[in-house]
């Protein structure tokens, strides 16, 4: 089978790294009319606006201006729901802006999608500046899965903004979720040029540090250390070290710091969840229901509610328990299916394919997936329905694959070639090549196998089969950096349960 040809790397002008100065426009001045009457002075009219002092917008009403800064950091600081809320207060005070429209639906993506505000961004487009328009063309095509509209638009701003700390970080954090460690760590850390105690950038630096091909668990951490003295009133730089510190195997400390954060923040559920994750992989297994438990009140959206009782589900089989995790599981799909969230039906739908009890079974919840997502679902966005269509076809490549039924597995590789063309996603691209790899592996093809899981480092079944792939090409350095990578995933769901709870498979 021939490789995917058009793998979508994103390229980025080398502009921004220039050491010039900011590229922002000044704030406009008013000059005083001394000699005109005043009972004759004509009304002055409203300032242009300017976002954080350089991208000049449409808006003429500083309220706007101040709610969508407002939003915007708050989403630096992964508060993507109060970003949201900012974001519409600014369309309240401006309904023809487009980049209020913009935000709000940018900043709902990450949790609940906003069509309406999707559509009346692009709708309002042309009354934008041009700076303005770039990005809120950015922002719509990301979500409009029009990738290479998209990646005209993000390297226009870094060329027109190449210091720019929040353009910096908004673009780098999107490569970071297309998986494109490398850029994204360039732009960040110029972001962190621009302005040392930037604390998006210390953040995501903080995560990136830990999850890139080449994991240094210390540099991320301090990273973080240096977020929270930045931001020491903030429960998410304490919050982000729990998470950080738990993936790195060192527990107590992850305690110690979401607790840290519950105290600036009682009612911060990531926090509250994390104990009950942490908790898990310590064995607590009645402290880590409990941990759940209380976060269960701190819900403040379905979503929320439902993913807490998802993360508690999985206890059950950490403690050897997989019935009683499977029935728990059952449950919550028919509630998620009740409440109409098809985001939680998805992950639940996956979880339960993973950690189904065999490969019939998994198969068959595989295709029940695909059927659920074989047309656009109100509450999911497109983007996030292709990635999702994806992982269940790359799932089903790695189950056919290990059973030796190559022709089977090579019509789900065919029907995810095709996804990942027409979609132009660089993750569902990952997936596309880490499915090959799977499939390449049972055919004894190890070196188009090591080539093809190499693509996705971030799902620790990969990484387990890539290390066993690298082990039957005789590259012991291979095998063990690819260890390495998977070490630094742990975390309580379902792949990471698998990979630590079965032996590696050895490919056919």
């Amino acid at each position: 089978m021939a490789r995917f040809a058009t793998r979508w790397f994103l390229l980025v002008f080398p502009g921004f790294l220039a050491a010039g100065a900011l590229a922002q426009t000044a704030a406009p001045r008013v000059e005083p009319a001394s000699h005109r009457a005043a009972a004759h002075t004509a009304p002055i009219a409203p300032l242009s606006q300017h976002l954080f002092g350089a991208i000049p917008l449409s808006t003429k009403s500083e309220a706007a201006r101040k709610s969508l800064e407002l939003a915007w950091d708050k989403y630096e600081n992964a508060m993507y729901q109060s970003a949201a809320d900012l974001a519409r207060q600014a369309t309240e005070k401006d309904p023809r802006s487009a980049l209020g429209y913009a935000m709000t639906s940018f900043a709902a993506r990450r949790g609940m999608p906003d069509a309406a505000a999707l559509a009346k961004a692009k709708a309002l487009l042309p009354r934008a500046t041009p700076d303005e328009q770039l990005l809120v063309r950015w922002m719509t095509d990301i979500q409009d899965h029009n990738l290479l509209p998209a990646i005209a638009s993000m390297n226009d701003l870094l060329k027109r903004y190449p210091r720019d700390k929040h353009v910096l970080y908004v673009t780098g954090e999107w490569l970071f979720l297309q998986q494109d460690d490398d850029r994204a760590q360039t732009l960040l850390e110029t972001a962190l040029q621009v302005d040392p105690n930037s604390p998006a950038a210390l953040n995501r630096l903080g995560y990136l540090y830990l999850d890139s091909s080449n994991p240094d668990p210390a540099k991320a951490v301090a990273s973080l250390k240096r977020y929270a003295e930045v931001e020491p009133t903030s429960p998410n730089p304490q919050d982000s070290l729990g998470e950080v510190l738990r993936e790195a195997g060192e527990d107590q400390g992850s305690i110690e710091h979401y607790r840290a954060a519950l105290q600036i923040d009682p009612g911060y559920i990531s926090s509250q969840y994390g104990l009950g994750n942490t908790r898990t992989l310590m064995g607590d297994f009645q402290g880590a229901r409990q941990e759940y438990d209380r976060a269960i009140p701190m819900a403040k959206d379905l979503f929320d509610l439902l993913y807490v009782k998802y993360l508690k589900t999985f206890v059950s089989f950490w403690e050897g328990k997989p019935e009683e995790g499977r029935k728990a599981f059952a449950a919550l799909a028919k509630e998620a299916a009740e409440k109409k969230e098809p985001n939680s039906q998805f992950q639940v739908g996956m979880a339960q394919a993973l950690l189904a009890a065999d490969s019939p079974a998994e198969l068959e919840q595989l295709q029940s997936l695909s059927a659920f997502l074989a047309k656009p679902l109100a509450g999911m966005n497109e983007p996030d329905r292709g990635i999702a269509r994806a992982a269940v076809l790359r799932e089903r490549v790695r189950v056919l694959a290990l059973q030796g039924k190559s022709d089977d597995a090579t019509q789900a590789v065919s029907e995810l070639q095709a996804l990942a063309a027409s979609s132009r996603d660089q993750l569902i691209a990952s997936y596309y090549e880490s499915a090959l790899g799977y499939q390449l592996a049972s055919t004894g093809d190890f070196q188009g196998a090591a080539e093809g899981l190499s693509a996705d480092p971030h799902s620790p079944l990969v990484l387990q089969q890539l290390a066993v792939v690298q082990e039957k090409l005789g590259n012991a350095a291979a095998a063990e950096a690819a260890r390495t990578c998977l070490k630094y995933h742990r975390n309580s769901e379902a792949e990471w349960f698998l990979a630590t709870h079965n032996a590696a498979m050895e490919p056919h």
